[in-house]
């Protein structure tokens, strides 16, 4: 196939040194969460993930991340970034009256 014919791959993107990340087969089918509760210490932000649903009063928190502020606020420029590209790809994400502060139901 011609040079010109190929595919274009995105270039890999390098953040210090190489690391080699496993997702093991429980954790590569992620968890749906639709709701996420924030709480923090000076040391550490801890971010609490749970599913509500409809006509059911009852949910549980399926996973519990705790990283430090400096992680914390690496993710939020993280977030912000793909948000952004995902709204130049697939338009704007459409927030309730209450700026998207609620599950919606």
């Amino acid at each position: 196939m011609p040079e010109t014919d190929k595919p274009q791959q995105p270039a890999p993107r390098q953040q210090g040194p190489n690391i080699q990340i496993e997702i093991p087969e429980k954790e590569a089918e992620g968890i749906y969460a639709n709701l996420a509760f924030i709480q923090h210490s000076p040391s550490e932000v801890v971010i609490d993930f749970a599913r509500v649903l409809p006509s059911v009063p009852k949910s549980k928190v399926y996973a519990r991340i705790v990283m430090t502020p400096y992680n914390a606020k690496a993710l939020l420029m993280a977030l912000e970034e793909n948000l952004r590209r995902y709204e130049a790809q697939f338009g704007p994400i459409k927030v309730g009256p209450d700026g998207g502060r609620s599950i919606g139901f």
